[in-house]
C-alpha cells in the first residue's frame, strides 16, 4: 500500500463512521480516497450545481456551508463530513461550500460508501444520526413529523407483540359469565365492546377487589365494574411507549385499535405481563415495589436498581428521552411514597391543600442520575393568624421528606433549595409575591432563582395550586416586559464552549482542573434557551427541554431547523453526561476529555454548534447584539 493511503488510514481511523470499519475495510477505502487542496475563499461546490459523485471529509482547515443569501449555517473542521446529504438525496446542492481557511479535503465516492460503509451497521447508524442532526441545513419536514409528539420520539423501538385475538363481551353480559369466559380462555382480562369498539375492560384485579369483597353481585352486568373509558393505542405501539402509558395511567392493560382511538375496531390487547416478557424489563415491578415500601432504605435499593435499568437502556441504545421519562416516573413515585410515609409519621393529615413540586432538572424530567435534590412546597392560602401554624406543619413534613430522600441517595441541596427551607415552603399568595419580586427586579440573583424555580412540575398534591402559580408568573411577566430581555441576556452568559482555536474550554483550576463541565458549558445553555423562548410564548405547561423545542417548532415553523438541531444535540449531551456518570459513579458533570475517543470528542464538539445557533437566534430576537 502506498504511503499516502497509510496516512489517510491513520487519520480516518480516529473518526466516525470510519472507526467502526474493520482495518481491512478502511484500508480498502483509503486506497481510493482522493486528496484535494482548496485555498481560502475558494468554493468547493455551489448551490444549484449537480452533485458530485462523492462526499467530503475535512483533513485540515475549515469549510463553511452557506445558504443562498451567503448566510453561514455551519462550519466544518477536522474530521467533519459534508456533502453526504446531497449524495444520499441524489439532487442538486441546496447549500454552497467554501473554504474559510486553507483546507485539505478527502473525497470518498458513492461506490465506496455503498460497498464498504453503509453495509456496516455501526457506521450506517452514525451516518443516519448525522443525517438527522444536521437536518437544519435542508428540508426537515420528514424529521418534524417524526418528533412532533412524544409518541413518535420512541417509535423506532421494538413494536409490542400484543394479543391479536382479544376476548370480548357485551355490556349486558353478567359478571359471572364474563369470569367464566376469562377462565375458559385462560386470560386475565376481557374487553367490553359494542360493534367491536371498546367500551371498557375487566381484569382479574376487578374480580378480586369488586366481587370477592362483596361490593357487587356476580349476577350484575359487567358495565357495573368495568373500567371505562379504556386507554387505547394504535397497532404500531412500541414496547417503550406501552411501558410509559401503563406507568402514567397506573393500569396493566392497553386496548389496541386500528387508529389508536376508541372510535375504531378493536384489534388486540396488550398486558403488563406481555411487556415484561418482551423486554425483560422490571420498571413496572419497581413501581409496584415502591408503593409497597415502608422504609427509605428499601426505596434506596429500588433506586439503585433503577440506575442499573438506565445503564441497560444506554447499552441497548434506547433513546435518552425515553429513559428520562421512565426514570422521572420512578423518582416521582419514590417521592410520593415518602410524602405518604411522612404524613403517616406526623399522625396528622395536612391542614389545607398543598402541592409538592420538583424543580430544576427533575422538574424538567431530566434528572437521570442521583444528583442533589431540588424541590419546593406550596399550600393553600389561609388567614394571617393561621399561616404560621399551617407552615410549621408543612416544614415538619418537608423536613422528613427531604432527609428521607437523602437516605434514598438524593443529596441535600448545598444551596438549601428544598421544601424544608422556609423560603421555599410558602402559600400560593406568598409564592406569587415572590415570583413578582423576581420578575420586577431581575438582578443576577433573582434571574438565577427564576431559572431554577420556573422549571417546576407537580409531583404530589393539588394541581389547582400549581395552575395558580403559573398564572401568577405570566401576570408578572406581562407587567414587566424588560424581564424577558434580562433573562435573554442571562441566557447568553455561557457562549459555545470552544476557544478561538476550536479547543474545548476546560476548568482552569480547582478540583476539576482540565476537565470539561458539560452541564454548565453545554447542557444548561440549551436548557436556558428553551425556557426563555417558551416563556416568551406564555406557555408554562411544557417543562421538558426536548418537548419545549418540539413545541417551539409548532409555534415558530420558520425556525424549525435550529430547534431540530438543538433537540438532537441535547439528546447527545444528556447521553454523554449519563454515560460518564454511570461509568465514574458520580453526577457525570465533569468529563476527563482524555478518556474520550477522538470520535466521541468530535461528536461532543459538533453538539456545541447548536448552542451557537440558538444563541444567535436569541441575540437577534431580543436585540442583544451590543452585548456580544
Amino acid at each position: 500500500m502506498n504511503t499516502i493511503a497509510i496516512r489517510i488510514f491513520d487519520f480516518l481511523k480516529n473518526f466516525p463512521p470510519f472507526e467502526a470499519l474493520s482495518k481491512e475495510q478502511l484500508l480498502s477505502v483509503c486506497e481510493s480516497v482522493n486528496v484535494i487542496y482548496v485555498e481560502k475563499e475558494v468554493p468547493v461546490f455551489n448551490i444549484g450545481e449537480p452533485i458530485n459523485n462523492h462526499f467530503y471529509v475535512v483533513k485540515d482547515g475549515a469549510v463553511g456551508l452557506f445558504r443562498d443569501n451567503n448566510l453561514l449555517v455551519d462550519e466544518c473542521d477536522e474530521g467533519d463530513i459534508f456533502g453526504l446529504r446531497a449524495l444520499l438525496r441524489k439532487g442538486d446542492y441546496i447549500l454552497s461550500a467554501k473554504a474559510i481557511e486553507e483546507t485539505i479535503l478527502y473525497t470518498i465516492s458513492s461506490e465506496l460508501l455503498e460497498s464498504h460503509i453503509t453495509p456496516n451497521a455501526n457506521a450506517s447508524q452514525f451516518l443516519m444520526t448525522s443525517f438527522v442532526s444536521n437536518i437544519r441545513h435542508g428540508n426537515s419536514s420528514s424529521i418534524t413529523k417524526n418528533i412532533s409528539s412524544p409518541r413518535h420520539d420512541i417509535s423506532d423501538l421494538q413494536s409490542a407483540d400484543y394479543s391479536k385475538n382479544p376476548i370480548t363481551c357485551t355490556s349486558d353480559t353478567s359478571i359471572k359469565d364474563a369470569a367464566q369466559i376469562m377462565t375458559n380462555n385462560r386470560v386475565g382480562s376481557i374487553v367490553v365492546s359494542k360493534n367491536n369498539k371498546p367500551l371498557g375492560i375487566i381484569t382479574d384485579k376487578d374480580l378480586r377487589t369488586k366481587i370477592a369483597t362483596g361490593h357487587f353481585n356476580i349476577s350484575d352486568s359487567v358495565s357495573k365494574i368495568m373500567s371505562s373509558p379504556v386507554i387505547t393505542y394504535p397497532e404500531n405501539i412500541s414496547v417503550a411507549e406501552a411501558q410509559i402509558a401503563m406507568l402514567r395511567h397506573r393500569i396493566t392493560h392497553l386496548c389496541i385499535t386500528k387508529d389508536g382511538t376508541v372510535n375504531t375496531e378493536l384489534t388486540g390487547i396488550l398486558s403488563e405481563h406481555d411487556i415484561i416478557v418482551l423486554r425483560e424489563n422490571n420498571a413496572s415491578v419497581l413501581i409496584k415495589e415502591i408503593k409497597r415500601s415502608n422504609k427509605p432504605e428499601h426505596l434506596k435499593n429500588i433506586r439503585q436498581r433503577a440506575e442499573q435499568l438506565l445503564e441497560r437502556y444506554l447499552d441497548q441504545n434506547i433513546p435518552i428521552n425515553f429513559s428520562c421519562r421512565l426514570i422521572s416516573t420512578i423518582n416521582d413515585a419514590i417521592t410520593t411514597r415518602l410524602i405518604n410515609l411522612a404524613i403517616d409519621k406526623l399522625k396528622k393529615k395536612s391542614p389545607v391543600k398543598f402541592a409538592w413540586l420538583a424543580i430544576g432538572s427533575q422538574g424538567r424530567q431530566e434528572q437521570l442520575l442521583l444528583t442533589d435534590q431540588d424541590n419546593a412546597l406550596v399550600f393553600e392560602d389561609v388567614s394571617k393568624e393561621n399561616n404560621e401554624t399551617v407552615k410549621d406543619y408543612f416544614l415538619a413534613l418537608s423536613n422528613e421528606v427531604n432527609h428521607n430522600l437523602e437516605t434514598v441517595g438524593f443529596e441535600l441541596c448545598p444551596a438549601k433549595m428544598m421544601a424544608n427551607n422556609p423560603k421555599w415552603c410558602l402559600s400560593v399568595s406568598e409564592w406569587q409575591s415572590q415570583f413578582n419580586r423576581w420578575v420586577s427586579k431581575p438582578d443576577q440573583d433573582n434571574l438565577m432563582l427564576c431559572t431554577i424555580f420556573f422549571d417546576y412540575e407537580l409531583v404530589y398534591g393539588d394541581s389547582s395550586l400549581v395552575n395558580q402559580l403559573s398564572k401568577g408568573i405570566f401576570n408578572s411577566i406581562s407587567k414587566h416586559d424588560i424581564f424577558l430581555t434580562y433573562l435573554a441576556r442571562n441566557t447568553l452568559q455561557n457562549p459555545p464552549p470552544l476557544s478561538f482555536f476550536r479547543q474545548f474550554l476546560v476548568e482552569n483550576d480547582g478540583e476539576h482542573k482540565d476537565q470539561f463541565d458539560i452541564k454548565a458549558r453545554a447542557i444548561m445553555p440549551l436548557v436556558d434557551a428553551a425556557r426563555l423562548l417558551i416563556l416568551s410564548h406564555n406557555i408554562k405547561s411544557v417543562n421538558n427541554t426536548i418537548q419545549r423545542f418540539i413545541k417551539l417548532i409548532e409555534l415558530e415553523p420558520q425556525n424549525k431547523d435550529v430547534y431540530l438541531f438543538c433537540i438532537e444535540a441535547f439528546k447527545d449531551l444528556l447521553e454523554f453526561r449519563t454515560s460518564q456518570g454511570l461509568t465514574n459513579n458520580n453526577s457525570g458533570r465533569f468529563i476527563d476529555l482524555q478518556s474520550l475517543s477522538k470520535g466521541n470528542r468530535l461528536k461532543l464538539k459538533r453538539s456545541f454548534k447548536s448552542v451557537k445557533a440558538i444563541q444567535e437566534l436569541i441575540q437577534t430576537r431580543f436585540k442583544l447584539s451590543q452585548l456580544l
